[in-house]
């Protein structure tokens, strides 16, 4: 491979110890802006050449010791110097993610100055998971110490593309590994920008390296790769099979994998304020325009409030203004890209031949702007069995659901496949932990609204069914990265 010199705007292309590469693929892949319609650049579509110089590169630098065998307060020192450049860079970060897959820049979500908090937590937190020392004879000294995995393969969604690609490096950083990172092919830029900016902050050449392209090529060389001791992967159930599959069919290396949900909001009628529920419930659905995985696309009701809450809910998803996702007045941009778009209206044409009500939203529109936007959209009198209450959409769909019970809510909540998360909005404390006991998954309960950002960062989250496999987030994400090393001295 050539080094060719470019700043980090100029081009999407293989990011290896610490210089841009020429790609060794022949095929390139259009990256369309979804405000538009319009091509916004070329990449290459990797191929397993460049991944085995990336893995070559983080593999070395791994082995050297270059970065897990420094000492805490320099791996410290260097994560905080990139927290800083990231939130300095925040603006361009969330512009170059708007214009590659439509989340507008005025999200606060997951955007870039929260990736740079995401940082900061695992910066400080590097030094904060410890070992064991075991109970032992007088002739023996048992520990137990946590040592990095290795290489790490990152392979990260195009729905918050900056945060996710720092949720995935920052603990695997903190742990002492070495990372190859794996962007989505509609958004690879800010990726290749958190690359330089870690090189500016004094991470050493070869530590983090990205490999942009699709997939099929560069996401299975990698997951098949014998030097990559873990994949860590977010993206759909189905892929993260597949994950398990390469890891099994190459050097049994670890998965983590956090994968689709159709995540439940549950509403009870025993005095929960029904203004704050709906702009929560609301709120989480225009995120993004409903374009992440713990989404709760299935509002499940009390039936003697069903009237009044849908009502409220459909008059604010009414208010959205949207637009290009570069507009600072945009709310509610366009979904990812014409794949996604034809996936999401799939499903609304097809809800009605299950016998759903379309209340609200349910077409495409803003056409003139070649743009791939889609109305928030409601459906009422869906049956828990349909594949719009069973699949996971990934777009502003969401199905009401009534129920006359507790048990009969928790029986609807549980019966999918996934294990995500799920909201329950109850003012009677007992119900509450019923529920958080009874239902399989991460749960949020609220008696109001929300007026803080809770445990932050160091919230943990390990999912239920095919929503994945491992910890992510907190400490305990941090030691997903690592393994346990046993150490048994026997002494005289």
């Amino acid at each position: 491979m050539n080094c060719v010199l470019h700043k980090p705007d100029e081009m999407v292309a293989p990011f290896v110890d610490g210089k841009i590469l020429e790609s060794q693929s022949a095929s390139a892949i259009e990256v369309i802006n979804p405000s538009n319609g319009q091509s916004l650049l070329m990449i290459q579509a990797g191929c397993d050449a460049d991944v085995d110089h990336a893995v070559t590169s983080a593999r070395r630098a791994f082995d050297d010791g270059r970065w897990g065998e420094e000492p805490p307060s320099f791996r410290k020192k260097i994560m905080h110097l990139l927290a800083d450049f990231i939130e300095r860079d925040s603006s361009e970060l969330d512009a170059l993610d708007a214009g590659e897959m439509g989340k507008p820049i005025r999200e606060l979500r997951a955007n870039a100055a929260s990736a740079a908090q995401l940082m900061r937590f695992y910066a400080e937190a590097l030094d904060k998971v410890t070992g064991d020392v075991y109970d032992s004879d007088a002739g023996s000294f048992v520990a137990q110490r946590r040592v990095p995995r290795g290489v790490v393969a990152a392979i990260v969604p195009w729905n918050f593309p900056t945060f996710n690609a720092v949720l995935k490096l920052a603990p695997a950083l903190a742990a002492g590994n070495c990372v190859v990172m794996k962007p989505s092919e509609l958004s690879s830029r800010s990726s290749i920008r958190l690359a330089f900016l870690a090189l500016r902050a004094g991470l050493p050449p070869g530590v983090l390296n990205v490999v942009p392209g699709l997939g099929r090529t560069v996401g299975r060389a990698l997951a098949l790769h014998r030097q990559v001791d873990m994949v860590s992967f977010t993206g759909s159930t189905a892929v993260g099979k597949q994950m398990l599959q390469y890891a099994g069919q190459s050097n049994l290396k670890v998965v983590l994998a956090e994968c689709g949900g159709k995540s439940a909001q549950i509403v009870f009628d025993d005095g929960v304020d029904l203004d704050a529920a709906s702009e929560s419930i609301a709120s989480l659905l225009l995120t993004n325009q409903g374009q992440l995985c713990s989404v709760g696309s299935r509002l499940l009701v009390q039936r003697s409030i069903e009237g009044a809450l849908v009502n409220k809910i459909v008059a604010r998803v009414k208010q959205v203004v949207m637009g290009d996702a570069l507009d600072p007045n945009t709310t509610f941009g366009p979904l990812a890209s014409a794949a996604q778009c034809a996936r999401v209206m799939q499903y609304i044409e097809g809800a009605p031949d299950e016998g759903a009500r379309l209340v609200a939203g349910g077409c495409r529109t803003l056409l003139h702007t070649g743009g791939y936007f889609v109305e928030p959209t409601v459906f009422c009198n869906v049956s828990p069995t349909a594949r719009i209450a069973q699949e996971e959409i990934f777009g502003p769909v969401l199905s009401v659901i009534p129920f006359e019970n507790e048990a009969e809510a928790i029986r609807v909540a549980n019966g999918t496949l996934y294990g995500l998360a799920a909201y329950v909005w109850t003012a009677n404390l007992s119900t509450a932990m019923r529920l958080t006991k009874a239902l399989r998954s991460s749960v949020w309960v609220y008696a109001a609204a929300s007026r803080g950002v809770g445990a932050g960062h160091a919230a943990s989250f390990e999912p239920w069914g095919q929503s994945g496999l491992g910890v992510e987030g907190g400490l305990a994400g941090l030691e997903s990265y690592q393994r346990r090393q046993l150490v048994w001295i026997t002494h005289g």
